[in-house]
């Protein structure tokens, strides 16, 4: 047997357990046991112990609902005990969920599973907090790949732990809550320092994937915020998860800092930065979906800001504008669907054809734009010229 889910409907007759433990094989009941995911629950924490193997490659740890009133007082302590036995040494994947279970009783044992860890790990997510030396550890770690959490990076600039730093080549991070601020921000500062070069050299050409969001506080998207992301120019997928509070847009860019990210990150297929708010307050214009269509020309999705105040002068202002001769004549990217969330649209039946054409000039594969009813009939007039061409 290679793979083993225990979940909450896993139970052995009464006796069976004892006699389990009497009668284990000296390698134990699953010696070849190679993927092990285990829900945290009370029916089910009797057996893992049974379930383990020395060649484990994959283990992912959720945690069940478990009702209080009826789970006796050394259950945590228990998980924690038992978390602290599992075996690292070929582990490649490590996926902990534990939201629903007291931190009090992990903190100790959850970090030492990550220290544990060695170099054959390319795959680790958990969403709880982690110590510092674990977080260290994970950021050293020569053959990760994949990384999910929300813990923030440490001060390396102060920090005690072992140095130089040297991030592993990543190809997938992914940063939840105000965490994602600062991995951003230390990215920035490494790079524009000697020892940061060296840091960075491997993980700035390796990422593929980046996704920050689901904030804690305010978000703002501005130059301060991209620019350091522009380092990672083979980005295939870059996502911004926010929306704007309700007093103010968060997005601060304009046309000429959107351009300058997409000649930075030419190999974009899904572009996400942010939700598009009601305000039509923000910087950009559609010249900006000229410049991202003509430079990421692998782009299959993308959620943005621009304003529509003056959308359909901005369509003429592109169309004759010798300024934008050279980007007209390039090809374009084969985007199908624009979600434009909240974005306002005003247009009169003049309008309303000014602005589907110059939505097909921008995006020839374009098929609809997802948002108000407004919209709705713009994608009804786009779909229209699709037909006749």
């Amino acid at each position: 047997m290679h793979k083993l889910h225990l979940e909450d409907h896993f139970a052995l007759g009464e006796g069976t357990l004892p006699k389990l433990r009497l009668n284990s094989p000296a390698d134990g009941w699953f010696p070849a046991l190679r993927k092990l995911r285990w829900t945290i629950e009370i029916s089910t924490l009797p057996y893992v112990d049974l379930c383990l193997s020395p060649h484990l490659k994959t283990i992912r740890i959720h945690s069940g609902f478990v009702d209080k009133t009826k789970t006796p007082r050394d259950f945590p302590r228990t998980v924690a005990s038992t978390i602290s036995t599992l075996p690292t040494s070929t582990l490649r994947s490590l996926h902990v969920d534990i939201s629903h279970m007291p931190w009090a009783y992990l903190k100790h044992s959850l970090p030492s599973l990550v220290l544990r860890c060695g170099s054959s790990l390319t795959k680790f997510a958990c969403p709880t907090t982690l110590s510092d030396a674990a977080i260290n550890h994970l950021a050293h770690l020569p053959n990760l790949r994949y990384w999910n959490t929300t813990d923030p990076p440490l001060n390396y600039s102060n920090s005690p732990l072992p140095l130089p730093l040297t991030f592993p080549p990543l190809t997938q991070f992914y940063v939840a809550g105000d965490a994602g601020f600062s991995w951003i921000s230390l990215f920035g500062r490494l790079a524009t320092g000697v020892p940061g070069v060296q840091a960075l050299t491997r993980i700035r050409e390796s990422l593929k994937e980046l996704c920050v969001g689901n904030f804690d506080s305010d978000p703002i998207i501005d130059v301060s915020f991209v620019s350091p992301i522009q380092m990672f120019h083979n980005l295939t997928f870059l996502n911004v998860v926010t929306g704007c509070p309700n007093n103010r847009c968060a997005f601060e860019l304009d046309d000429h800092n959107v351009a300058e990210l997409t000649a930075a990150l030419p190999c974009l297929a899904a572009l996400y930065l942010g939700f598009p708010c009601s305000r039509n307050t923000c910087a950009t214009t559609i010249t900006c979906l000229l410049w991202i269509s003509v430079r990421c020309l692998e782009l299959e999705d993308l959620v943005i800001h621009f304003n529509t105040a003056n959308i359909v002068e901005d369509f003429k202002r592109v169309s004759t504008d010798l300024r934008f001769e050279r980007p007209r004549s390039l090809p374009r990217c084969p985007l199908q669907i624009l979600e434009v969330f909240e974005t306002p649209l005003t247009l009169d039946e003049p309008s309303l054809e000014i602005v589907a054409n110059g939505m097909v000039d921008t995006f020839p594969s374009l098929g609809c734009c997802k948002g108000s009813e407004e919209w709705q009939d713009l994608s009804k007039r786009i779909k229209e010229l699709q037909k006749l061409t």
